[in-house]
């Protein structure tokens, strides 16, 4: 099949897949719309939001729809690597045999991973960035697709260790969870309190979402599109002679490279959705607010007067 042909298809089984999870999740459009993004573009995302959105029904949802497994792990301050990669143990015939964790699976949910600490954060940067693990000097590697999504509650700060920057940088979106409409959550009250369960089914195989992340890999640039995401991660750097007075004044670090990456890597996606067979500016921008909100990272005077990554990455385009 020719790349035209399988993006064709590719919006065909997209507009199906939202169908599908818009049976449980009422809403939400956007968030849907940037895991799944995220998720054809083979990378990793963060889901902020007070509890009682749905992050975790939600992220079930998809990868049921999505045909793959699923595992969730919640994190906690006494969470250990090894409840995460697996480790050797001792059979009856006295050789080593390694017990694999939770983390082999397709999609991985880590929930409330800011409660756990540094050491148990970082058995995960491993698996994201090189899709393997190395337990007790043996390296395995992870069934493709792989992708982890996890969790973090904005308000409560107390016990939690926040996300260090180089796995913060791992992840291709930061996700905000809004509170629904008033409308939106009359329907989640109707379809929630009844005994009617909906079933998903599952419209994709691994293979499939694996064929279809190499497609949108081959999909072409525009060399100004390139010039347009790149130049657009270096106007976050307040050091840098392209940055905007915003970024000078609010912002003490910006977006690495990573992002620069991730924001081309997205745009394709973007445009396979929308039936288009390259991206353009229209698209970078569409995406770009996911990709950069937790690459910038604002100085004490933008949190004393709450000005909004919103704000300053708008300040970009």
């Amino acid at each position: 099949m020719s790349d035209v042909a399988a993006v064709e298809q590719f919006v065909k089984k997209y507009n199906a897949l939202k169908s599908e999870v818009a049976k449980v999740i009422i809403g939400q459009d956007e968030v849907v719309n940037q895991i799944l993004i995220s998720i054809f573009s083979g990378g990793h995302a963060l889901l902020i939001g007070v509890p009682g959105l749905a992050k975790t029904l939600m992220v079930n949802t998809i990868s049921q729809a999505l045909g793959l497994d699923f595992k969730r792990i919640q994190f906690t301050p006494d969470l250990m690597p090894s409840d995460i990669l697996g480790s050797e143990i001792l059979d009856e015939s006295r050789h080593f045999k390694f017990i694999k964790g939770p983390i082999f699976s397709n999609i991985i949910l880590a929930d409330e991973i800011n409660r756990t600490p540094p050491k148990t954060q970082a058995a995960l940067l491993e698996a994201m960035q090189e899709r393997a693990v190395t337990v007790a000097g043996h390296h395995y590697k992870l069934s493709l697709p792989y992708f982890v999504l996890a969790t973090q509650n904005p308000i409560e700060q107390e016990g939690t260790y926040p996300l260090p920057e180089a796995q913060l940088d791992r992840f291709m979106f930061a996700i905000n969870l809004e509170y629904p409409s008033f409308q939106e959550e009359v329907d989640v009250v109707k379809a929630t309190t009844t005994d009617q369960q909906q079933t998903v089914n599952a419209l994709f195989t691994a293979d499939e979402i694996i064929n279809y992340q190499q497609v949108i890999r081959r999909i072409p640039v525009a060399d100004n599109v390139i010039e347009y995401a790149v130049s657009m991660v270096g106007k976050t750097r307040p050091n840098s002679t392209e940055a905007s007075p915003l970024v000078k004044e609010y912002v003490d670090w910006g977006a690495g490279p990573r992002a620069s990456q991730n924001l081309i890597l997205a745009a394709k996606t973007h445009a396979a959705i929308n039936g288009k067979f390259s991206p353009d500016i229209e698209d970078i921008q569409a995406v770009s607010e996911g990709i950069l909100r937790h690459r910038i990272i604002k100085n004490y005077k933008a949190e004393a007067e709450g000005v909004s990554d919103r704000r300053i990455i708008e300040s970009l385009f």
